[in-house]
C-alpha cells in the first residue's frame, strides 16, 4: 500500500491480497440472503455510492480552501452535493436501509460515515 503526500492511496494486487487473507473471521463480510437480495444489493450499491459523493466532498473542501473554485462554482458544487447526500438517503429509506447500514469497512483506512 502507498500513500502519497496528497492523500491520494494505491494498493497493489500484492498489498490486496495480503489484507484480504487476514480476515479470516468473516464477521464484515457482505452477506447476500436470497430472501432480501435487493435490500442487500441494495445496500452494496448505495454505501459506495455515499462512499464516492463523500469523497467528492472532501476533494471539494480541498479546492474550496485552495482557492481553486469561484462563489458561482463552490455554490453548484455545494447544491449539487447536498441534493447528492439527499437522493442517496431517499433511496436507501425506500429500501428500509438507514445512513448508518450504508457504512463501509475500508480496512486499514477505517470504516467510512
Amino acid at each position: 500500500m502507498k500513500v502519497d503526500g496528497d492523500a491520494s492511496i494505491s494498493f497493489g494486487t500484492e498489498d490486496l491480497a495480503a489484507y484480504l487473507s487476514t480476515r479470516t473471521d468473516g464477521k464484515d463480510r457482505i452477506r447476500i440472503d436470497p430472501d432480501c437480495v435487493e435490500q442487500d444489493l441494495a445496500r452494496l450499491v448505495l454505501g459506495l455510492m455515499e462512499f464516492l459523493r463523500q469523497l467528492m466532498e472532501l476533494q471539494a473542501i480541498r479546492r474550496m480552501e485552495n482557492g481553486q473554485l469561484t462563489p458561482e462554482q463552490e455554490e453548484t458544487l455545494g447544491t449539487t452535493l447536498m441534493r447528492a447526500e439527499g437522493a442517496i438517503h431517499d433511496l436507501a429509506d425506500r429500501f428500509g436501509l438507514s445512513p448508518e447500514d450504508l457504512s463501509l469497512d475500508l480496512g486499514p483506512l477505517g470504516r467510512t460515515v
